[in-house]
């Protein structure tokens, strides 16, 4: 064991960790039933009715494109859940998306559902085909679009189709991509229409199996526009493509056929360029990954320690801290995960037992919240992170940051503003991953979703708010008690507890991660244990795009 490596001292036996365990693993449990439900797309009917047109499923023909007994790393799983209900629901938002190795390399794959009405684009599948881009542009990631969508979702048209994050912008995604050099392959495995038809012509390579359609306007709309009558074959099917218009650079018999060629093409593009970040051969840590089940407590009122995490992500358990004694409600430091050479920035929830500032007196610093000194210390290490071009890692279970007088005279919202700054300038890779609360600025500070992460995982007992369900559901119930009061209606302690506890129900339901994950919030919900390879997909996808800005933070608070 190296001097560096983290020393656990976590008894997996004791009734604490084991009650943690149990708390995480049936959420796990549930969770996994609702993805199962959800990989199911539009059903079983719905899947029959797609294997009887001869065609292969949105995730079967994933399982048949990427390489053999490797993982396929989905995205937005969740996008959608529980929204659309009055429409029948868009499971996964009726598409599919996420990394995987295709002849070796890695690539962003972005597959419409069929089984999902038709393909249709809902608004949050456009968001979802967005993000999964956005995804792919910052990481310079090739991508493989399986195409079989009847477009836009037209009761929903108007949410779809005008924005900037809406259906228009995949196709300028297309062009953007295209200038960038990111290799991008299109697959017209069903139909493919109107709008929708800019997406695979945008492309370097084009392929269309047979009994597809690709067209501007199906047979129905052409008749009632200008009085033509077509066949879709005649109109824009496979054939016609390849021998008349040209369109297609590859007509296949079958959906098997169509991915082998892809599988060819792919294997003849020209290698990426070298990553300029540090990287050598992977170290597992010294201690498994399913003890963070009993590491971790989901519980705000518990204190535990985030090394005890941190020792079972990095390879070798190995963590350089920075500052350790300064500023210890935020762990700083360096290690490598998967190989890759990364900075940590940690929540630590263990209360900590310090000098105030200009005196003597002891003080008690609580954990998950962010003192003036673990702001600065973490805005200093951020810097020597993007000086060094090393990727940053930030693992979240945050309150906030420190309120009151004592907190005001020492410089906080300065110190914060100092952090924020090099959060939201930082030019290396971020990653981000909720473990438990997410709250206030610390979710901002913490490199929130609005401070451009790479990647934002969230874990099961993650929650995202500017508050915690409790402090609002006091607030909230008040407003509206007093609210009653004003217009002469009495309250007795009964109709405050209904009150209260109606309103905690809805904010507690609005602070799940699947609440989250269903706006694409975050990326993925991953279990704990697999926290250390959801950072080596991410880290490796980061490391496709050699660019690195000039690092510049304009003013600092100092």
């Amino acid at each position: 064991m190296s001097d560096s490596a983290l020393k656990s001292k976590l008894n997996v036996h004791s009734p604490e960790c084991e009650k943690n365990a149990r708390r995480i693993v049936d959420l796990l449990t549930e969770m996994k039933n609702e993805e199962e439900r959800i990989r199911q797309g539009g059903g079983a009917k719905a899947i029959e009715a797609q294997h009887k047109k001869s065609r292969l499923t949105a995730r079967e023909r994933i399982a048949r494109l990427i390489d053999p007994k490797t993982a396929f790393f989905e995205l937005g799983l969740y996008a959608a859940h529980e929204m659309y209900e009055e429409w029948g629901g868009a499971p996964s938002a009726g598409t599919i998306t996420g990394l995987a190795r295709v002849c070796g390399r890695l690539f962003m794959i972005i597959a419409n559902d069929a089984t999902v009405k038709a393909g249709a684009f809902f608004p949050m599948t456009a968001k979802k085909v967005i993000r999964a881009q956005n995804i792919a542009i910052e990481n310079r990631i090739p991508t493989i679009y399986l195409v079989d969508s009847a477009g836009v979702f037209l009761p929903l048209q108007e949410d779809v189709f005008p924005d900037t994050d809406d259906f228009g912008r995949v196709f300028r995604n297309n062009a953007v991509m295209s200038a960038m050099g990111i290799p991008q392959v299109t697959a017209i495995m069903g139909m493919c229409v109107a709008g929708g038809a800019y997406l695979p012509v945008m492309c370097d390579h084009i392929l269309m199996t047979e009994g597809s359609g690709l067209f501007l306007a199906g047979p129905a709309l052409v008749q009632a526009a200008i009085g033509q009558k077509s066949s879709a074959e005649e109109l824009g099917g496979a054939k016609m493509h390849a021998q008349i218009s040209g369109t297609v650079d590859f007509r296949e018999a079958d959906d098997e056929s169509c991915l082998k060629r892809i599988r060819a093409l792919v294997d003849k593009m020209g290698a990426g360029n070298p990553s300029p970040f540090s990287h050598e051969k992977a170290r597992e840590p010294l201690y498994p990954g399913e003890e963070i089940y009993s590491a971790f407590s989901g519980d705000p009122a518990k204190q535990y320690d985030m090394r005890e995490v941190i020792a079972r992500v990095v390879d070798g358990s190995e963590f350089e801290e920075y500052r350790a004694e300064y500023g210890e409600t935020l762990l700083c430091g360096y290690a490598r995960i998967g190989g890759w050479a990364v900075g940590i920035v940690a929540n630590q929830k263990k209360h900590v037992q310090t000098l105030a500032r200009g005196s003597d007196q002891k003080r008690i610093e609580f954990g998950g919240v962010i003192y003036t000194e673990s702001a600065e210390k973490a805005a200093r290490f951020i810097l020597d992170c993007n000086q060094n071009r090393i990727p940053l890692v930030f693992l979240h279970d945050v309150n906030g940051f420190m309120v009151g007088k004592d907190a005001e005279w020492s410089g906080i919202i300065r110190a914060g503003a100092k952090m924020v700054n090099a959060v939201a300038n930082s030019v290396v890779p971020k990653i981000a991953v909720i473990c438990g609360g997410s709250f206030g600025a610390g979710h901002y500070a913490m490199c929130g979703k609005a401070y451009d992460p790479r990647f934002i995982f969230a874990w099961p007992t993650a929650r995202y708010a500017v508050m915690s369900g409790d402090a609002a559901a006091g607030t909230l119930a008040e407003i509206k008690l007093k609210q009653l009061e004003r217009e002469g209606k009495k309250v007795d302690e009964k109709l405050r507890k209904e009150m209260y506890e109606t309103v905690k129900a809805t904010y507690e339901h609005q602070t799940d991660p699947r609440y989250a994950a269903a706006r694409l919030w975050v990326d993925a919900i991953i279990d704990p244990a697999h926290t250390r390879e959801a950072l080596i997909w991410a880290l490796e996808a980061a490391a496709l795009n050699p660019e690195i800005k000039e690092f510049k933070t304009g003013v600092l608070q100092t």
